[in-house]
């Protein structure tokens, strides 16, 4: 009788065993921030009800990401465009979403990296005035109109505040200065973590702040996002990048994602990440809520 139940069970297993087997083990890649979180969750989520064996790498760094998928250790991330162009390929001429995009597709191939269908959102810098501010000058709705206010009341020395890391760029502080002829320096600039960014901004701390156009905190701190009328902040579109490898030996992966990247607009990440930032909740049960609500085939 025992040995009758061994074998059951040892029948049991191995086909349970082999199905295991048989999943496309995909390693995601996420950055460490709620996006990326995002992003990553909604892909394995979904991929796994297509039967592949999704593992989650998150709270990586930029450039250890792109290292980790160049060399083979990660298969998929959710980039963004303009990073692509000018961190990773180091190009700063100035191009519309459609150039960014087949740009970066064309030089991040002869890498072994494929850019898979793009999403509908573009995840670019901006900068927002807090809402006391916005009431005490309507007239200010693009990058030019406060540069003008800037400069037209440069005694009062208004405060902007930065995340260390654009300040110091030369695609970020530097160039938007230039390119906008701002009345910007060391006395009016506070550099900060670009949380606290935030912070100051819902506080009414600054005149003015760096954020992030798919940002949560966006609607739920009342910010209101200036208009890059003089087109500076390069265009950040999200896709799927999948190594060239996995893809040769998957090539259903290209269709599948496509209509996942379809449903995310600007305003659909702004509420996700809204859900995490600002509702507390876990990435995990907003993913898993948002494809029930959108079920994909």
């Amino acid at each position: 009788m025992k040995k009758l139940c061994l074998f059951l069970g040892l029948a049991l297993l191995f086909p349970a065993l082999a199905q295991a087997a048989d999943k496309p083990v995909l390693r995601i890649g996420a950055r460490v921030f709620t996006e990326q979180t995002m992003l990553a969750e909604l892909t394995a989520q979904y991929l796994r009800t297509k039967n592949y064996d999704v593992q989650i790498n998150g709270g990586l760094g930029s450039n250890l990401a792109r290292s980790a998928q160049e060399s083979g250790q990660l298969d998929l991330l959710w980039e963004y465009t303009g990073v692509s162009l000018v961190a990773y390929n180091h190009v700063d001429e100035k191009l519309d979403s459609e150039q960014t995009y087949a740009r970066v597709k064309e030089l991040d191939a002869k890498k072994g990296l494929v850019w898979l269908f793009p999403s509908k959102f573009n995840n670019t810098f901006a900068l927002a005035l807090p809402q006391k501010i916005a009431d005490r000058y309507p007239q200010v709705n693009t990058m030019t109109d406060l540069t003008k206010v800037l400069k037209d009341e440069a005694k009062e020395n208004h405060v902007v505040a930065l995340d260390t890391e654009f300040a110091n760029r030369s695609d970020g502080l530097i160039g938007m200065v230039k390119h906008y002829d701002m009345n910007l320096g060391r006395e009016n600039t506070r550099q900060m973590d670009a949380g606290l960014v935030y912070t100051a901004l819902r506080n009414g701390q600054v005149f003015a702040g760096l954020v992030y156009t798919t940002d949560g905190r966006l609607n739920a701190f009342k910010l209101k996002v200036l208009q890059d009328d003089k087109h500076y902040f390069p265009d950040y579109t999200a896709a799927p990048v999948i190594r060239q490898e996995y893809l040769s030996a998957h090539p259903e992966i290209e269709t599948l994602l496509k209509p996942l990247a379809d449903l995310l607009d600007n305003q659909t990440m702004i509420d996700l990440n809204a859900r995490i930032d600002v509702g507390h909740e876990s990435p995990s049960v907003v993913a898993a809520e948002f494809l029930r609500q959108h079920p994909l085939n």
